[in-house]
């Protein structure tokens, strides 16, 4: 089901991920006019399941979105399908274009849109994304517990990476691959830990193994790598709102504060788009609060010009 665009909402909120999603029921609930644009590509779509989500262990991930779009769609609120090519700020709002013409205004926007995680270039990786290839310990660590795993080297938390999975299984390899040179120190941790180190570079991932470019064959059940991750975002460069490199050195994202807020006035953002770690809890909770943030910075505006006009006699 897919909801007519009207020309004009309280608030727009770009991507229907579970921070969208829950920033626009708050908003809903809050007798908010609201629209959520979503492009239909969720992050975690190759996932089998939801996991560390309270009420909802396990739930498909496409499943727990389509139950959003109804909570949503149960208080008034309108759900798109549709992609955003740009945003422009004006005196009274934002105007969001999408990629197939439609045009929309907004007293505020929500960015909601998530990331997308970049693998290296390792021929048999990408597709096996999702399935035994993974990046969270926390999303997907109990499903491949004691499997003979490798972590695959990439960049300077690849270590921190391996260190994490070692709580799930004792056979534990560390692929150097184009990581940095691992210190004196982090050998000794891992060696202590019993995770053995593979030197050099991956060739390939074959159906029994890790092919390293020397021939040898190192057998793994799955792999974990630390993906860059990189917010959706262009099309905020309208609003002179650009990504940023996160200071965890994992990728970009759209900087915000601690409540959402960015450095555009009326503009927030929420979940991975802004927060590359957060998992769909963390998200969820995320839009919410944008949402009542959001809410109450225009009951600020509104309260302001209802006093204006008191003063007029009005």
């Amino acid at each position: 089901m897919t909801d007519e665009l009207r020309d004009r909402y309280d608030v727009v909120v770009i991507g229907g991920g579970a921070a969208g999603l829950n920033g626009a029921l708050v908003l809903a609930r809050a007798r908010r006019t609201v629209a959520v644009i979503d492009a239909g590509e969720p992050r975690n779509a190759p996932a089998d399941g939801v996991h560390g989500l309270l009420g909802r262990e396990g739930t498909p991930p496409r499943e727990l979105l389509a139950k959003g779009r109804e909570e949503v769609r149960g208080y008034g609120g309108h759900v798109i399908d549709g992609r955003v090519a740009k945003a422009h700020k004006h005196d009274d709002g934002f105007t969001v274009a999408l990629d197939d013409g439609r045009e929309v205004a907004a007293r505020r926007l929500l960015v909601a849109t998530g990331l997308t995680d970049t693998l290296p270039d390792i021929p048999g990786l990408a597709e096996r994304w999702g399935e035994n290839v993974m990046h969270c310990p926390y999303c997907h660590g109990w499903e491949h517990r004691d499997q003979a795993i490798g972590v695959i080297g990439t960049g300077p938390n690849a270590v921190h990476q391996a260190t994490l999975f070692r709580q799930w299984t004792g056979d534990l390899v560390f692929f150097t691959h184009t990581a940095p040179e691992l210190t004196a120190d982090e050998r000794e941790r891992f060696a202590a830990r019993g995770v053995r180190v593979v030197e050099g570079e991956i060739a390939a991932i074959e159906p029994d193994g890790a092919r390293m470019k020397d021939g040898r064959l190192v057998e793994r059940d799955a792999y974990a790598i630390a993906t860059r991750m990189e917010a959706r975002a262009g099309f905020l460069a309208g609003l002179g709102l650009e990504p940023a490199e996160h200071p965890s050195g994992a990728g970009q994202h759209i900087p915000a504060d601690p409540m959402g807020r960015t450095s555009i006035d009326g503009v927030w953002a929420a979940g991975n788009v802004t927060d590359l770690m957060a998992q769909v809890g963390p998200a969820a909770v995320a839009g919410a609060q944008a949402g009542a943030l959001i809410n109450y910075d225009l009951i600020e505006e509104e309260t302001a010009e209802a006093v204006a006009l008191h003063r007029l006699g009005a």
